[in-house]
């Protein structure tokens, strides 16, 4: 495999074709020039045929099909690791929804440089906008409380974070060779929220939202997520979401995990004032996904 640049973009994606082909345009004609790996989770919509005939020209584009779908969190657990295995010094995740602005990467690596290099801190993380240009709700970063060195560095553009999503983070190699690697049996849901949390909260890895890069995450609606008013059709995908929190609280301490029962307990009384239908089923998922996450220990893994 011919290695292009020092960074590589990985991109998972299932069963998004049109979206698919935005996002790798975007990646391709941005200012600062990268290779592109892509995974694909056994797409069932041609996505494998137009990777195989598009890439058959170019030379930074990196493919990989899993066999089977194994979610968001299996995707970049899969890609993340070839990424470093393949020699890059740094990794800028997405997903295939995710549109970069053109200037999106070069704003991350002069991030990099105003933070002295990859050994300074542990991810970065780009504005997330909507189709429209106002904030996407989903992909919402937490901010940590300001200290003397978060000064200096605000007045350049740079917030420290203890949270973010993977609709674009630039993690240095170094980064993820300590950390390891997301969570795959998270499946979808909450991988992201682990992962970056492990490495700014319980490794105290500092980490920056850069104001200045910018994406669009092309969701169909721009709203968060929420068991009491989403559709009733997608309760189930809570189950992901409640049990993936408890392990990630857990994992934080007493602290973390009074926070994970307090936010049940408010997800229950959200259910009962403000869901239109199927109240029991709601919390249902609630109260057993924090039964059932109490015994769900995935381990983390490393790389080599």
């Amino acid at each position: 495999m011919l290695q292009l640049n020092n960074v590589v973009a990985v991109v998972v994606t299932y069963n998004r074709l049109e979206m698919l082909k935005k996002c790798i345009s975007a990646i391709e004609n941005q200012t600062y020039s990268c290779d592109i790996l892509i995974v694909n989770n056994a797409s069932t919509d041609n996505t494998e045929e137009w990777i195989m005939s598009y890439s058959q020209s170019k030379d930074n584009i990196i493919y990989y099909n899993t066999g089977e779908n194994i979610g968001g969190a299996g995707g970049f657990n899969y890609g993340m690791r070839k990424a470093v295995e393949a020699g890059y010094d740094y990794v800028w995740v997405m997903d295939d929804d995710c549109i970069p602005n053109t200037d999106a990467l070069e704003k991350l690596m002069n991030a990099d440089k105003i933070l002295g290099g990859p050994e300074n801190y542990g991810y970065l993380s780009s504005v997330v906008l909507w189709t429209d240009g106002t904030e996407c709700k989903m992909n919402r970063q937490k901010f940590k409380k300001t200290t003397v060195s978060g000064d200096y560095y605000r007045k350049k553009g740079l917030q420290a974070v203890t949270q973010a999503t993977f609709v674009s983070l630039l993690f240095p190699a170094s980064t993820i060779r300590k950390a390891g690697l997301p969570i795959k049996e998270f499946f979808i849901w909450g991988d992201d929220i682990e992962y970056t949390r492990r490495i700014a909260v319980r490794m105290d890895m500092p980490s920056y939202l850069v104001e200045d890069s910018a994406v669009i995450h092309a969701m169909k609606e721009n709203t968060g997520s929420n068991i009491a008013t989403d559709v009733s059709e997608r309760i189930n995908r809570y189950n992901y979401a409640f049990r993936n929190e408890n392990y990630l609280y857990r994992k934080e301490g007493l602290k973390g995990f009074y926070y994970y029962t307090a936010k049940c307990v408010f997800n229950i009384l959200k259910i009962l004032f403000k869901a239109e239908n199927r109240r029991i089923a709601r919390c249902g998922v609630i109260l057993k996904c924090f039964i059932r996450g109490l015994f769900f220990n995935p381990k983390i893994e490393y790389i080599g």
